[in-house]
């Protein structure tokens, strides 16, 4: 049975390229994740906030060498993007920015992000969200991007609508977390906006 509308990405729209490095225009660089990234990551995952607003854990250095692994793969697979941002300076490790959910087809994705417990309250989530944003909106050609955090994060709700996510509406119990059902604010940036 024949589509009535063409696909908004055609496959390879990503995959046919290495992962870029995006500069945010103002110190920070969001690059490809590397091994070396490991321990970084794994010390960011002790942070009991991580906890609070995330559904996974760290339990080893080796086990996030697995996820790095799992990252590259899913850029490979059209699945996901993830980027460490990083000060451009140092390489210094101050969070990450992803797409999760890619849909070429649709034109649609995902954000996703967090920061390191040293690193906020510097807009580091804001400036990496902007520079992805531009980056899958503008050069890429992704027609819609959405954003999603529990209600109670009231930081990553300052976050979306600092990048230019528009509020669209509450998902009820959405995400179950360790303490429970999380209602979800729904965020969306579109082509255009």
């Amino acid at each position: 049975m024949p589509y009535l509308t063409s696909a908004v990405l055609p496959p390879g729209t990503l995959a046919q390229h290495p992962q870029p490095t995006l500069p945010t225009g103002d110190g920070l660089l969001l690059r490809p994740w590397t091994a070396e990234d490991a321990p970084a990551v794994y010390e960011a995952f002790q942070d009991p906030v991580m906890h609070q607003w995330h559904i996974r854990a760290a339990d080893s250095e080796d086990e996030v060498r697995g996820w790095i692994d799992e990252w590259q793969q899913e850029w490979r697979r059209e699945q996901k993007a993830q980027w460490a941002v990083v000060d451009a300076d140092t390489d210094r490790l101050m969070g990450r920015v992803a797409l999760r959910c890619i849909l070429l087809d649709e034109g649609t994705a995902e954000v996703a992000y967090w920061t390191v417990a040293a690193a906020r309250g510097q807009g580091v989530a804001t400036r990496g969200t902007n520079a992805l944003g531009r980056w899958a909106l503008d050069e890429i050609g992704f027609h819609r991007l959405e954003l999603m955090h529990a209600l109670r994060n009231v930081a990553s709700c300052r976050v979306a609508a600092r990048s230019g996510f528009a509020l669209e509406g509450t998902k009820r119990s959405a995400v179950l977390h360790a303490d429970g059902w999380h209602d979800m604010h729904l965020h969306a940036r579109v082509r255009g906006d």
